[in-house]
C-alpha cells in the first residue's frame, strides 16, 4: 500500500525517507528500501494477478521519466499484455540478434583475450590461438557461433583426427571451451557439439588408440661424460648453457630464461619463480661446484639480465641454439632428452629414492594427502644427488662405473 495519496513532486521524492511504497497515483510507486536505495515500480492487475514491474532506480530515472514509463505500461496492460513478459521477450530477442551477429572466431578471440593473462606458460599462450587460427577459423570462424553444430565440428576434426591425434584432440577441447564460453554469454544454447564424452566418442576413434607416444630422444647416460668433456673445450655461451642444462637436469626454456636475480652464489642455489615453471610452483635448484663455476664464468662477461645472453642485446640465447649445437656435435638427441638421461642414471646407477629424483626434475609426486604432509622440497637431499650427478658427468666413459650410494 502506498503511504501518499497525492501525486509526488521532485521535492517530495527527495525528502522521503521512510522505507516502503510511496504512491504517485495510477499505479506508480517509489519504493524505498531499508538501506535507503530507491526505485520506481509500476503495480498493475492482469488476469486476476497483481504484479510489480520495475522501472529503474532513482535518481537515474527521474519522476517525469518514471511517469512516462508507467504510462507506457498502462497502455500495454490495457491491450491485455503483461509488460514484464513483453520486456523479457524483447531482451531475449536482443540476445538472439547479438548471438546471430557473433561469429565463432569473434568468440574465440574474446575468450583468449579474457583468459590469456592467467596463463603463465608462454608456449601454451602462443599455441592456443595459433591452432585455432590454423585449423578452425578458416573453416568455421565466419559462422555464427549459435549455428556451430556437430557437422561443423567434424568438418574441422575429421581431416586431422587420424594423422595428428594429439593436435586434433587439443583443438577439439579448445572448440568445446569456446562454445561453453559462448553459451554462458548468451550467444548460443543447447548441448555442446564438441563434447567428447557421450557425444563425439561415438563418431571418432579414441585418441589414445591412435596416439603413439614419441619420447624425446635421450643420450644414454654412459655417453654423457664424453659430451661434457667436448663441451668444456668450447668457449661459446651456448656450450656453457647446455652444460648448465645437463648439470641441473632443467628444461631448455628454464635455462634460456635464467636471470641473475634468480642465482644465489653464496648458497649455491638457483631459485625459479612460479611464473617460469611448468608446474606453476617455485623451484629451488641446488648448484654443483661445476654449475657455480659456469655461473662465475658468465658473470665475467655479463651483458644483460640473462645469465646466458644472445647475440641481440638484452635478449636470451635463441630457442633452438642448444639443440643445433648438440646435433652439430654429432649427437642425435634433444635438450629435453637430457632430463631422461639424468633420470635413467638416477634410477639405474644410484640408490636415491624415487621421490628425490622426481623432485630434482620438478615433478609433482604422490596424491593430494601426501603432498599436504610433505611441506619441504627435499632440497638438501637433492643437493647430494646433483653433486653426485655432476661427479658422474666428469667421468670418462672408460672410467670404472661404481654404484653411487646416498650419503647418510
Amino acid at each position: 500500500m502506498g503511504r501518499s495519496i497525492h501525486r509526488l513532486t521532485a521535492v517530495k521524492v527527495n525528502a522521503l525517507k521512510r522505507p516502503g511504497y510511496h504512491a504517485d497515483g495510477a499505479g506508480l510507486y517509489l519504493k524505498i528500501q531499508d538501506g535507503g536505495s530507491r526505485s520506481w515500480v509500476y503495480r498493475f492487475m492482469l488476469n486476476g494477478r497483481r504484479r510489480d514491474c520495475g522501472l529503474g532506480k532513482h535518481p537515474a530515472i527521474s519522476l517525469a521519466h518514471a511517469r512516462q514509463l508507467a504510462e507506457d505500461c498502462r497502455r500495454v496492460v490495457a491491450s491485455g499484455v503483461d509488460p514484464i513478459e513483453q520486456r523479457a521477450a524483447e531482451r531475449a530477442a536482443e540476445r538472439a540478434k547479438a548471438a546471430n551477429q557473433m561469429t565463432f572466431e569473434q568468440c574465440g578471440r574474446e575468450f583468449f583475450g579474457a583468459h590469456e593473462p592467467a596463463w603463465t606458460n608462454a608456449e601454451h599462450r602462443r599455441q592456443w590461438l595459433a591452432t585455432l587460427a590454423s585449423y578452425v577459423f578458416p573453416l568455421i570462424g565466419p559462422q555464427p557461433v549459435a549455428a556451430v553444430d556437430t557437422a561443423a565440428v567434424l568438418n574441422v576434426l575429421t581431416p586431422i583426427w587420424n594423422q595428428k591425434p594429439e593436435t586434433a584432440n587439443r583443438i577439439r577441447g579448445r572448440i568445446e571451451t569456446v562454445l561453453d564460453w559462448a553459451k554462458t554469454k548468451g550467444y548460443r544454447d543447447g548441448e555442446n557439439p564438441a563434447r567428447w564424452r557421450g557425444h563425439l566418442q561415438h563418431t571418432l576413434p579414441a585418441p589414445r588408440k591412435l596416439h603413439q607416444v614419441v619420447h624425446f630422444a635421450a643420450l644414454p647416460y654412459h655417453e654423457v661424460s664424453d659430451l661434457m668433456a667436448a663441451l668444456r673445450e668450447q668457449t661459446s655461451i651456448t656450450a656453457r648453457a647446455l652444460e648448465f642444462l645437463i648439470l641441473t637436469a632443467s628444461r631448455a626454456g628454464e635455462v634460456r630464461g635464467a636471470r641473475w636475480d634468480e642465482i644465489d652464489v653464496d648458497d649455491s642455489m638457483w631459485v625459479l619463480p612460479p611464473g617460469r615453471m611448468k608446474s606453476g610452483r617455485k623451484h629451488r635448484v641446488p648448484l654443483s661446484p661445476r654449475a657455480i663455476a659456469i655461473v662465475t664464468e658468465m658473470a665475467e662477461v655479463r651483458q644483460s639480465e640473462f645469465v646466458f645472453f644472445g647475440t641481440k642485446l638484452g635478449r636470451a640465447i635463441s630457442r633452438n641454439t642448444m639443440t643445433v649445437l648438440v646435433h652439430r656435435m654429432g649427437y642425435e638427441c634433444t635438450t629435453h632428452g637430457f632430463r631422461s638421461t639424468f633420470r635413467d642414471w638416477a634410477g639405474e646407477c644410484t640408490s636415491f629414492p624415487r621421490e628425490i629424483a622426481e623432485a630434482a626434475l620438478a615433478h609433482v609426486t604422490g596424491n593430494a594427502v601426501e603432498r599436504a604432509y610433505r611441506r619441504g622440497d627435499l632440497f638438501e637431499k637433492r643437493r647430494v644427488l646433483m653433486d653426485a650427478w655432476a661427479t658422474f658427468c666428469e667421468q670418462r666413459e672408460s672410467a670404472k662405473v661404481v654404484l653411487l650410494r646416498q650419503a647418510k
